[in-house]
């Protein structure tokens, strides 16, 4: 076991080989902040070329809203930032009271959360501390954190709710990764990332409004071959994620016709 622990977090560390701390942000300007907003929280590796991606995806797919990348961590060891719980809390109350600030500037204007890996549970965390505020919409890629975990609060934060991609390629890291070291909320499971949320029972018409999006071989095409860096790949999220949150309602309906559409689409290129 402490072979495996070892391999794991050199693993992890290494990841942090397309970490960029870089504070560019090439799709913060006053033009995209007059239209909407999308916040891109990092995952727990901090700003890096996985997350860069993301918003390059989101642009390069017709998002005409302003795209931050939000660097929630706090140390250059990933590892470190998956585990400081009470910190990453604390943490999504400051980016709370980012999006309400920017709720405040620009009333009326979508705004949407995008998560990846640890990021994801920062987005739930930060719909759950808006004290009364809502988002638009959220969307979790591989998220980092349990599959039982409540989304109660989170659904209620979001009017269009949530849409979670995930994969059950992603064994190592969601897998035995979690298992070992822990999800972003201390469990030590597989992540809901990998096998998909929980549905409690009975269960709550606000789940209704949760869209969980398993990975297809099909998805391959646009650069996600199912694990978990992958998730960021910028065509995935140029054809699979910007029509969703470009989207102006989510239903089961309207989110199987946007991946369906997807699908075909790259798979006929």
């Amino acid at each position: 076991m402490r072979t495996g622990v070892l391999s794991l977090l050199l693993f992890v560390t290494a990841w942090c080989g397309g970490c960029s701390r870089t504070p560019i942000q090439p799709y913060l300007s006053e033009p995209r902040l007059e239209q909407g907003y999308v916040l891109v929280l990092t995952g727990i590796e901090g700003r890096s070329r996985y997350n860069e991606a993301i918003a390059n995806g989101l642009a390069s797919g017709g998002c005409p809203y302003a795209i931050e990348i939000y660097d929630w961590t706090s140390s250059w060891m990933p590892p470190l930032n998956q585990r400081r719980i009470e910190r990453n809390k604390d943490r999504s109350h400051e980016i709370a009271m980012r999006v309400a600030r920017y709720q405040m500037a620009h009333p009326g204007k979508p705004v949407i959360l995008v998560g990846q890996s640890g990021g994801a549970a920062m987005a739930i965390w930060t719909a759950e501390r808006l004290r009364g505020r809502s988002v638009d919409g959220i969307v979790l890629l591989a998220a980092s954190i349990s599959p039982v975990y409540r989304l109660d609060r989170t659904l209620a934060a979001s009017r269009r709710g949530v849409v979670s991609f995930y994969s059950e390629r992603d064994m190592f890291l969601l897998g035995f990764g979690t298992t070992v070291l822990g999800t972003m909320d201390g469990n030590h499971s597989r992540s809901a990332g990998m096998v998909g949320f929980a549905y409690p029972q009975p269960m709550p018409p606000m789940y209704n409004r949760l869209f969980q999006v398993p990975f297809d071989s099909k998805m391959s095409a646009s650069g996600n071959v199912g694990l978990h860096l992958t998730s960021s790949a910028e065509g995935f999220v140029r054809e699979y994620v910007t029509p969703i949150v470009m989207a102006k309602a989510w239903s089961r309906k309207t989110v199987h016709s946007i991946i369906h559409e997807a699908m075909e689409r790259t798979n006929s290129e």
